[in-house]
């Protein structure tokens, strides 16, 4: 009996120490390649992994509620156990710094009015949220979630046709740090919305505007002349500018990326010393601008033989001039 009690007590000692060591141990080693909402699932294992997880700060710093059903009360669940007088329920969601929201159809202006009212404090850090595809957003909802998370850089707003100009006036007047800016197919935007931008984000890094069909080159050329830190531009199926605008875009410096499919218009593109463009911002002009006659990329080391392929092939009847001088990758 005594030797059974033994190594009875010994199994529990060493289920002790797979529990309280090793099972925490092989957590932190392969939690970073698990998604968040497969780690939050393993809560309820056990005590040693619920102790594990609630401790993981970086857990806790994203809120994943992409195409769920009941998003909106979901989210003010999550974010309201920031608020909990109970130090391990606050602990979680205190400081969130992503809330993703894409395609979770059932959220609304209310949702958000919810979500600040009661948890304010847990979105004083939040960086980035995505509301693509939230249709029952309106301006008002915009004004709610921006005037709470002042730190906000990232706002995603894909396909939303209830936001007009306000949206864009409460989000430039209560978030002052945003570098990265997708506004697809938010078809009631203007040229206020543009001028706006430009005036209060002249370190903008990417900016999406594809389908934003109420722009105009007036519109685009205060965004060219004053964002001088884009990297990434994406002007898709927007085909009501001219080259009166797109003259301009050899002004971004620091442009890696650029998309003009659909530009039907666009006749001339001068990219000279737009250092950072590569053969994919090259390849997207020619697919899309299949009535360019003038294109200069002087001096822009980053494309190859593979651009003058594309150009080839989608505006060889139409294009006159091509600089490519000082391309020193360009071999043929």
């Amino acid at each position: 009996m005594e030797v059974a009690a033994a190594a009875a007590a010994a199994a529990a000692e060493a289920d002790l120490k797979w529990s309280k060591e090793t099972i925490p141990m092989v957590l932190k080693i392969v939690g970073t390649r698990l998604h968040q909402r497969d780690l939050i699932s393993l809560l309820p294992v056990s005590p040693w992994l619920h102790s594990t997880l609630v401790s993981c700060p970086s857990l806790w710093l994203a809120l994943d509620f992409r195409e769920m059903n009941n998003a909106g009360n979901r989210l003010v669940a999550a974010l309201s156990l920031g608020s909990e007088m109970n130090w391990e329920a606050k602990s979680r969601y205190r400081h969130v710094k992503q809330i993703n929201l894409e395609f979770a159809q059932d959220i609304e202006d209310k949702h958000l009015d919810l979500a600040k009212t009661k948890c304010l404090d847990s979105l004083q850090e939040l960086e980035s949220i995505n509301l693509n595809v939230c249709q029952k957003i309106s301006d008002r909802g915009v004004e709610t979630i921006t005037s709470a998370c002042p730190k906000l850089k990232v706002f995603s707003f894909y396909w939303n046709v209830r936001v007009t100009d306000l949206g864009m006036t409460h989000l430039v007047k209560n978030c002052k740090h945003v570098i990265d800016l997708n506004l697809s197919g938010c078809k009631s935007l203007t040229d206020k919305s543009l001028q706006l931008i430009a005036d209060n984000y002249p370190d903008l890094e990417f900016l999406n505007l594809t389908r934003c069909v109420k722009l105009t080159d007036g519109g685009l050329q205060q965004i060219l002349l004053k964002c001088s830190s884009l990297q990434s531009l994406n002007l898709y199926a927007l085909s009501s500018f001219t080259d009166e605008a797109y003259r301009k875009i050899s002004l971004l410096a620091n442009l890696r990326f650029l998309d003009l499919c659909g530009a039907q218009n666009l006749v001339s593109l001068n990219l000279t010393w737009c250092v950072r463009v590569t053969d994919v911002g090259v390849i997207a002009i020619a697919q899309g601008c299949t009535s360019l006659e003038f294109l200069s990329l002087f001096g822009i080391v980053g494309v190859t033989d593979k651009c003058l392929e594309a150009l080839s092939r989608s505006c060889s009847n139409t294009i006159t001039t091509l600089d490519v001088n000082g391309c020193i990758a360009i071999k043929s």
